[in-house]
């Protein structure tokens, strides 16, 4: 038997079970927060166009909020009125989580001012717990046993169309925070 493969694990696919909505104009904001907003717990992540050069900068390109039916994909350059995001990031009856949120939240900051609330950051609960990682891939695998495409990361999440891939992609990593919480908080 070859020893390389003894120890190794083979996790499945994590990958997002519901409907994506892709949110591009100020009109289809309350139609896509209507579909989660019954929920307690919403996962978040944002994605940004990568920056190669130095002194580059971008914005934040993308939005992601998800249940375990929807994830709502707002694509934030093609929206000025940031009135309903803002109200339902203060909503503090509303829990929102992801990983390396700070960073996230700082950026969304950049394009509208709000006041965070009721926002949880899974790399504190993975130090609370014990885990051995604080990203959301090793969480992924050590918290659920699936892994974690990170392939589509370094995409232009502000091409005119975005993929499938993308999609799927940043609906996975919005929906998988949330997954890790609850099965943190069930255990506890």
């Amino acid at each position: 038997m070859n020893d390389k493969f003894d120890n190794a694990t083979i996790y499945a696919k994590a990958q997002f079970p519901g409907k994506i909505i892709l949110v591009e104009n100020d009109d289809a904001i309350a139609s896509g927060l209507d579909l989660i907003r019954s929920e307690s717990i919403i996962g978040f992540d944002t994605e940004t166009k990568p920056s190669f050069k130095k002194g580059e900068f971008y914005h934040v390109s993308l939005l992601q909020l998800a249940t375990p039916d929807f994830a709502i994909l707002f694509r934030l350059h093609a929206l000025s009125d940031f009135s309903l995001i803002k109200h339902f990031f203060e909503n503090e009856e509303i829990n929102k989580v992801g990983v390396a949120i700070r960073d996230d939240l700082k950026g969304l900051q950049k394009i509208f001012h709000f006041e965070p609330k009721s926002f949880i950051e899974l790399s504190d609960m993975a130090k609370k717990y014990n885990l051995n990682n604080f990203g959301l891939k090793g969480m992924t695998e050590e918290v659920l046993n699936l892994t974690l495409s990170k392939k589509a990361k370094l995409s232009n999440w502000e091409s005119r169309d975005l993929k499938l891939d993308q999609k799927i992609y940043a609906a996975t990593d919005a929906w998988i925070g949330r997954e890790i919480y609850l099965a943190l908080t069930k255990e506890s």
